[in-house]
């Protein structure tokens, strides 16, 4: 038999146990620990010459302290937080340590400044160094401690996050083999030519779409997109090709991080909607520059590589790459003509380490403003029809034109009836003449229009010329939107 008093003594200690448990929760939730986002972390680089932002949560109302550099800077978290403290930028070197203090002291160590740059698109900006062209040599060869490694995991969301995955990571054979290969050359000839740290920030997926890249607020703000936001309303949820959907989860989350710029490869999968990419590609650098808040910071992309597209129209990268090329009206872009590094047979060419060196020549001569480098092959300026031949001309010809081979490939002429045939091209100077004796009145000229296309111009540096057409005739993706 159990007395009333030894009842009241057991509800008495279950109870203040009860009791001590709530106390317990709620002082762990009213003081909850400073938190960074997952884009701070030790052997980090930050961006050298801009203001250094740190952010991240806390208490409402709570005290943080900001220190690296010689420099403390303090703020009040806001009602929901959040805090942010700027900090003025740091001169490239280090190593650094970066300390946050809250209720919790964060100690991140090995903090290096240099330049930072995100390299993002589809699966030839996600393919590893391991896959590469010489991947042996490579990853045994990769001993660089200034340059650092940060691979965004591969989330999607339908709504805009404020965080992500990942770590940084010290270059080496170690961690190497599985980071972006495009990126790591572009990063190491960076570092060869600034002798700086670089930090490279992987953000990409195999096969996505560039409006799963883009906000869903610059899609709305175009009527021409309205298609592509139809057509997500009856997309897998869980597909990564949803427009809006890798912003959100993968680019949104460092918007507050200073970079110096971007590096892109993608297109393949938009190939036949190049009419609508016209749009959509300069839609997207532009909507991350207004977001990043960094002005018209540098924006360096890859034209698609020649290859044998199944199921498609045989012109449809070459239109693609028409928009890629087209988009060099915008400030402070430079695009890499891949067509003498492809293969045809394989949607991922091998050699990734030329595609990242001609990269970082955009990026050492325009950004970093080595003036002794050529940095483009020709690019199209304009035509004049001569009689029953047609002259084009062209700019970064340094150098003068040059054939690889017996003579010009790949160029089309046609008349007012729109129907190419193949022609006869010949280098006079820094201009090429084409002609079809069988064209009296020639209107038009392509160069290399089709998906496979390997043509042999070059400008004495070595690089390729880009294809292009001097027509306006409608294109065969016009109307799929």
């Amino acid at each position: 038999m159990i007395c009333r008093s030894h009842l009241s003594g057991i509800a008495f200690t279950t109870v203040a146990k009860v009791t001590a448990a709530i106390a317990i929760f709620w002082c762990a939730e009213s003081t909850a620990e400073v938190r960074l986002p997952k884009i701070f972390g030790s052997h980090m680089v930050l961006q050298q010459q801009r203001p250094i932002k740190v952010w991240g949560w806390a208490d409402p109302g709570e005290k943080v302290t900001v220190a690296v550099g010689g420099q403390t800077g303090s703020v009040q978290a806001d009602a929901d937080g959040r805090w942010v403290v700027v900090l003025q930028p740091l001169a490239a070197g280090g190593p650094h340590r970066l300390v946050v203090e809250g209720t919790n002291r964060i100690q991140l160590e090995d903090v290096l400044v240099g330049e930072v740059w995100v390299g993002s698109g589809q699966s030839n900006m996600q393919w590893p160094v391991s896959r590469s062209m010489n991947a042996e040599k490579e990853i045994a060869e990769a001993h660089w401690p200034q340059i650092r490694l940060f691979t965004v995991a591969r989330q999607i969301a339908p709504t805009p996050q404020e965080d992500c995955e990942g770590q940084w990571r010290v270059c080496s054979p170690e961690t190497i083999p599985d980071f972006s290969a495009v990126l790591y050359f572009f990063g190491r000839k960076i570092h060869q030519g600034l002798k700086v740290p670089v930090g490279l920030i992987n953000s990409s997926w195999g096969g996505t779409m560039a409006e799963a890249w883009t906000s869903r607020e610059a899609l709305e703000t175009d009527p021409d997109f309205a298609p592509i936001l139809e057509r997500g309303k009856n997309f897998d949820p869980k597909s990564p090709h949803q427009p809006a959907v890798l912003f959100n989860a993968m680019i949104h989350p460092l918007l507050n991080f200073a970079i110096r710029g971007v590096v892109w490869y993608q297109g393949e999968s938009n190939c036949a909607r190049a009419e609508q990419y016209q749009k959509l590609f300069p839609t997207l650098i532009k909507d991350w520059r207004q977001r990043w808040g960094l002005g018209d910071f540098p924006f360096y992309y890859v034209q698609l590589a020649p290859f044998r597209y199944r199921n498609a129209d045989p012109r449809n990268a070459a239109e693609l790459r028409e928009a890629q090329r087209l988009t060099l009206r915008l400030p402070n872009v430079g695009m890499v003509v891949t067509t003498d590094i492809g293969d045809v047979k394989d949607i991922h060419p091998a050699n990734k380490q030329e595609v990242g060196r001609r990269l970082a020549l955009w990026a050492l001569a325009k950004t970093y403003g080595q003036e002794d480098i050529v940095y483009s092959g020709p690019l199209y300026r304009e035509a004049k029809v001569e009689a029953n031949r047609i002259r084009i001309y062209f700019d970064h010809v340094d150098g003068g034109l040059v054939v690889k081979g017996p003579e010009l490939t790949h160029f089309q002429i046609a008349a007012a009836d729109g129907e190419f045939r193949p022609a006869k091209a010949v280098i006079d100077g820094e201009t090429v003449v084409v002609w079809n004796e069988e064209i009296p009145q020639p209107v038009a000229v392509r160069f290399g229009w089709s998906d496979d296309a390997e043509p042999n111009l070059f400008n004495a540096a070595g690089l390729p010329a880009s294809p292009f057409r001097t027509d306006t005739f409608p294109l065969v993706t016009a109307g799929r939107r």
